[in-house]
């Protein structure tokens, strides 16, 4: 209404200038000289009165849009103007001016939230820039740190040199591991770094957890799972021997007294000889088992060189293809790209590769078509690995937390620390070994190197 208004305001008055504009040429013509007096008085009048007509209005829009920018919005126009077109631009402008004003009571409440969340969440959080500024950074980070206020990252120099060194040279999407000592505590860091881009402005996003207590729990966690199967395993030894043990002492002696020799009958020695054998058996077993442990706790370090990707896989395929049964299982090896090179201890990943191998041609043993791959390649992050995969039965979601615990197995032989000594090679490799399973579908074992 505002705007249709002010069109027929400026026509009306474009037209009366048109008009005076045709008479002041006949007075001309004519030399009707006071008409053209007259028309040009008049003319004078209109034009001025035209300019300041846009001007008005003009000067309205604008003092309306530097309100805006300085996000004052106690900017009102008056509404009872005599001037019709006026009247509807002043309350139009009015009207905009009060929803701008919604809108950004909205964005502001909802700012405000975001930070308070920000400010209570168990996490630090800091951004800062290209330059180091840094333009946010909550509670919990300066707590974690023990520093406030943070402005600038050469602050953390104060904190620790090392973990300066770190947010100075942090890379998009990178992750640190940090332990930040003071004269209280040590606290173990984790710390992930995001890029973000806000008003064409590179920024930094770095996360900051204290995982102490994580590690603490599952350091707890771990003994808890480690010593209930070893006292599992040693009590299945003990137990006959200490039985045995018992039955055998009860044919030697009677009470107090020691069994005169004479009193023996043969089967009761026949059955002591059968009784140290069972226990001698036993104690082999408990010594094979701590021996076992042994070899668990002393893994020496790799001897690492670069090894073709393609001539390690070839030489697994070989030794798993002399375990498959003929027509039953089937084992396939795949390396892409073909000059793929790991630096790696070839012995220790080999032994690696052949119990995970073993593993899973064993799960497949009473699958239809079974099927067990290994495939060499590098990930969406730039990380080698290897995936170990087989389409068995898989894993029962109950014991996938069991797995890597030493000496825990679901099988009726072996010593249970497969899986464990091979979580340890790949740590002192400095990388990882993951599992995925979709029971009946897929079992997925990846080690991923460093």
């Amino acid at each position: 209404m505002a705007s249709r208004n002010f069109y027929i305001q400026l026509i009306l008055r474009v037209i009366f200038i048109t008009i005076t504009a045709v008479v002041l040429a006949f007075s001309v013509a004519f030399k009707w000289y006071f008409f053209f007096g007259l028309c040009v008085l008049f003319l004078v009048a209109q034009v001025f009165s035209l300019i300041t007509f846009i001007n008005r209005t003009n000067r309205k829009i604008a003092y309306f849009f530097d309100a805006i920018k300085n996000e004052d919005f106690t900017l009102r126009f008056p509404e009872g103007v005599t001037i019709e077109s006026f009247k509807e631009l002043n309350k139009s402008l009015n009207r905009v001016n009060g929803l701008i004003q919604e809108v950004h009571m909205q964005l502001q409440i909802r700012e405000q939230y975001y930070q308070e969340i920000l400010k209570q969440a168990s996490i630090g959080i800091m951004t800062y820039n290209e330059k180091g500024h840094i333009l946010f950074a909550n509670p919990t980070l300066e707590k974690l740190l023990d520093y406030t206020p943070l402005n600038h990252i050469k602050q953390l120099k104060q904190v620790d040199e090392t973990l300066y060194q770190i947010f100075k040279n942090f890379n998009p999407f990178e992750r640190k591991l940090f332990q930040l000592s003071n004269e209280r505590e040590q606290i173990q860091l984790a710390l992930k770094s995001t890029p973000l881009m806000l008003n064409g402005q590179s920024l930094q996003l770095v996360v900051v957890q204290d995982i102490h207590k994580e590690l603490d729990e599952k350091e707890t966690e771990s003994w808890v799972r480690l010593i209930r199967v070893l006292t599992h395993e040693i009590m299945n030894t003990i137990t006959p021997i200490a039985s045995i043990s018992d039955s055998i002492i009860k044919y030697y002696r009677k009470g107090d007294k020691i069994t005169p020799m004479e009193e023996l009958e043969e089967v009761q020695i026949k059955n002591t000889l059968k009784g140290l054998e069972v226990i001698k058996e036993q104690g082999g077993d408990l010594m094979d088992f701590v021996q076992s442990y042994r070899s668990l706790l002393h893994v020496p370090e790799p001897n690492k060189s670069l090894v073709k990707g393609k001539d390690l896989l070839e030489k697994i395929d070989v030794l798993m293809s002399a375990r498959l049964v003929d027509g039953e299982s089937e084992f396939a090896t795949v390396c892409h790209p073909e000059d793929l090179e790991f630096y790696i201890d070839e012995k220790q990943i080999s032994q690696v590769l052949i119990n995970l191998g073993k593993n899973a041609l064993q799960a497949v043993e009473s699958t239809n078509a079974g099927k067990v791959q290994m495939i060499a390649g590098i990930d969406e992050n730039g990380s080698k690995f290897i995936d170990i995969r087989d389409n068995g039965p898989g894993i029962p979601p109950e014991v996938m937390d069991e797995i890597f615990v030493p000496f825990f197995t679901t099988k009726s032989e072996g010593t249970g620390i497969g899986l464990s000594l091979s979580k340890r090679v790949m740590q002192l490799h400095g990388g990882s070994i993951q599992v995925r399973s979709v029971p009946d579908s897929e079992t997925v074992f990846r080690l991923t190197f460093a």
